[in-house]
């Protein structure tokens, strides 16, 4: 506990730059907002699951200090930027192409099937972000469990995976009612194309990036 106590202003301090980040608009809300409003609350939290997976994934690289790593070394970045910038166009691909030719809206429930594809895509959409890596440096910065106990840095994590699905979950959660669905299905075209247009811009800040 005592150890808790020390560590815990940098714990706190790193926890509301992740609460802040998580609920910022971007191309991982964008996903959910695509995936709640067209397929409903289950696969959207299964993406959800996915996104604060490759969260933590990041977290635990960059501690161990992978992140610093490919932070400075030019091709490593460069590749991960392309990777992310490529599965951003993608995504916009798919967007666009329900844009044109809106498919018909599938019940809540879902096959087991695709449960898998939706955890993949949120995981591989944040794992693969630079942006991601950027920020959890920005949060290693303040050295939040730098020396600190296996259990510390275990508590750490954790509660760090929990803030994320937590905030991304919300935002899955609130774009799979019903009312909104509904809104959805008379302005999906919209919708759809809005999306696509807005994971090309953000392949193209990735893929222009200089960092």
């Amino acid at each position: 506990m005592t150890d808790l106590l020390v560590y815990l202003p940098g714990i706190l301090a790193a926890y509301a730059i992740l609460v802040v980040g998580a609920s910022s608009p971007g191309p991982s809300v964008a996903l959910l907002i695509g995936i709640a409003t067209s397929q409903g609350r289950a696969p959207a939290m299964v993406a959800t699951l996915g996104i604060a997976t490759g969260s933590m994934a990041i977290n635990l690289l960059t501690m161990l200090g992978v992140g610093l790593l490919i932070s400075q070394a030019a091709w490593a970045m460069t590749a991960l930027r392309i990777i992310g910038a490529a599965y951003l166009l993608y995504l916009a691909y798919g967007a666009f192409r329900k844009a044109l030719d809106p498919p018909t809206l599938t019940s809540m429930e879902t096959q087991a099937k695709s449960m898998s594809r939706h955890f993949a895509t949120g995981f591989l959409l944040q794992a693969t972000n630079p942006k991601a890596i950027a920020f959890w440096l920005s949060i290693a910065s303040i050295g939040a469990v730098e020396g600190a106990n296996l259990d510390v840095v275990a508590l750490f994590v954790l509660g760090a995976f929990t803030i994320s699905f937590v905030c991304h979950g919300a935002w899955a959660l609130a774009m799979s009612t019903r009312h909104i669905r509904a809104a959805y299905a008379k302005g999906r075209r919209w919708i759809e194309a809005a999306l696509g247009a807005f994971f090309v811009f953000a392949a193209w800040k990735l893929a222009s990036s200089e960092r």
